[in-house]
């Protein structure tokens, strides 16, 4: 039987996964985002305040190529630092025109789990190639492992970039490599519905997809379902993960742009 704080890990893997998903981007000339976008998110398990997760898009430059850069945060907050402590940091680095990942560097520190993962997409090579210390044993032989990849992949962040450059249509499939260092998962998003979604930011028109991450990706079972706004920015309002220890919901508080730009007009 888990412990209280066992348990607590497994609720927080969703926490993580809004990190991945805190992104996004469109098919056609004009973007959904611009650089200098940051969105924050209130998190709650089950009725509890969790935590807040922020994502920030930049531009950047990597050797003599423009990048897009995205550093996503995880933080506990409320009285679940007492019990489990969260601190996250993931930076995603992707092409602009593409947004095939070129690698991702997280720092994770959850409870008594801390792990610094680096990964790089080579490619020249087709490779992914995994580079991971376990910081409690920092004498430790670090973890080295290869595995085949794609012409273009994504990571889990610039996924949710991905899913904003689509054009969202009930009843459509959206599929997109991910490779989070071992073996590449083709995920598959289904367009399911057309909803409102309340948020501190107002209420908006939206579309419900529910991207297969479980069973996969995720090797756990559980749902996850996403709230895109039915406008050209497609902001992910809400994201609600759905596991056997309740439900991690994180939903979006603000968004800020450069110069001050204004908030999007709700619906």
């Amino acid at each position: 039987m888990p412990n209280p704080k066992s348990r607590l890990v497994y609720a927080f893997v969703p926490i993580v996964l809004l990190l991945w998903l805190a992104a996004g981007s469109a098919q056609n000339p004009r973007d959904a985002f611009s650089p200098g976008e940051a969105l924050t998110y209130d998190v709650t398990w089950t009725i509890f305040r969790a935590g807040v997760v922020t994502s920030t898009l930049r531009e950047t430059k990597e050797g003599n190529h423009d990048t897009f850069e995205v550093t996503a945060t995880a933080q506990s907050q409320g009285f679940v630092p007492l019990l489990f402590d969260v601190n996250d940091v993931f930076r995603a680095v992707s092409s602009p025109q593409t947004l095939c990942s070129e690698g991702i560097t997280k720092k994770v520190n959850e409870g008594h789990r801390h792990k610094d993962t680096k990964i790089a997409f080579d490619y020249a090579r087709n490779k992914a190639v995994l580079d991971e210390r376990d910081m409690n044993q920092p004498q430790g032989q670090p973890k080295h492992a290869e595995s085949d990849i794609s012409p273009c992949v994504e990571d889990v962040v610039t996924a949710f970039y991905y899913l904003r450059r689509q054009k969202l249509e009930i009843g459509h499939t959206i599929e997109l490599p991910v490779n989070d260092g071992s073996k590449t998962q083709r995920v598959v998003v289904d367009v399911q519905a057309r909803e409102k979604v309340q948020t501190p930011m107002g209420t908006f028109d939206a579309f419900r997809v529910e991207p297969k991450v479980f069973n996969g990706l995720l090797k756990r079972k559980g749902r996850m379902l996403i709230w895109f706004s039915a406008d050209e920015r497609q902001l992910p309002l809400r994201v609600k993960a759905m596991i056997a220890v309740g439900s991690i919901t994180g939903t979006l508080r603000s968004v800020t742009y450069p110069k001050q730009e204004a908030s999007p007009a709700h619906h």
